[in-house]
C-alpha cells in the first residue's frame, strides 16, 4: 500500500515522467503520420482543426487546400486525423489548434522540436521505426 505523502513526495517527478511518456507516444505518433505521408508521397497545403464539440465540429479535420481531398480521405481515417491533431495540440500548447501547413513537412515542422526537447531530457529514441531517416 503506498502512502499519501510518499504520492506527494514523488509527484513532480512523476508529473515530468508523464510528460515525458505524452512526449514520447507524439513522436512515434507524428512519425508514423510523417512515414504514411512520405510512403504515398502527399503534398501541398493542408489546413489542420482540432475537434470543437461547441462549435458543433466533432471530430478533427484535414482540409487538403491544394489537390484533392478524397487523396487525404483515401490515406487517413478519421481516427489519424484525430490522434495527429491531439499530438500537435498537445506539442504547441494549442487547445484551439487550427494551422496550415504542407503535409510533406509535417516531420521536419512537428518531430524535429520534439526530438530536440527528448534530447534535453536525456531519452534516447530506440522504438523501431523511429529512426530520423525515415522521418526526413
Amino acid at each position: 500500500m503506498k502512502k499519501l505523502s510518499t504520492l506527494l513526495t514523488q509527484r513532480e517527478a512523476l508529473l515530468q515522467q508523464a510528460r515525458l511518456a505524452n512526449l514520447a507516444f507524439a513522436y512515434t505518433t507524428l512519425g508514423e503520420f510523417a512515414r504514411r505521408v512520405a510512403r504515398a508521397g502527399l503534398a501541398g497545403r493542408v489546413t489542420l482543426r482540432q475537434a470543437a464539440p461547441e462549435e458543433e465540429r466533432y471530430w478533427a479535420s484535414l482540409t487538403a487546400l491544394d489537390g484533392n481531398q478524397s487523396v487525404i480521405e483515401e490515406h487517413f481515417a478519421d481516427e489519424d486525423v484525430m490522434d495527429l491533431a491531439d499530438v500537435i495540440a498537445f506539442t504547441t500548447a494549442n487547445e484551439a489548434l487550427e494551422l496550415t501547413f504542407r503535409l510533406e513537412e509535417v516531420g521536419e515542422l512537428f518531430l524535429a522540436p520534439l526530438r530536440a526537447e527528448l534530447a534535453r531530457a536525456d531519452v534516447a529514441i530506440d522504438h523501431p521505426g523511429t529512426t530520423t531517416d525515415a522521418i526526413r
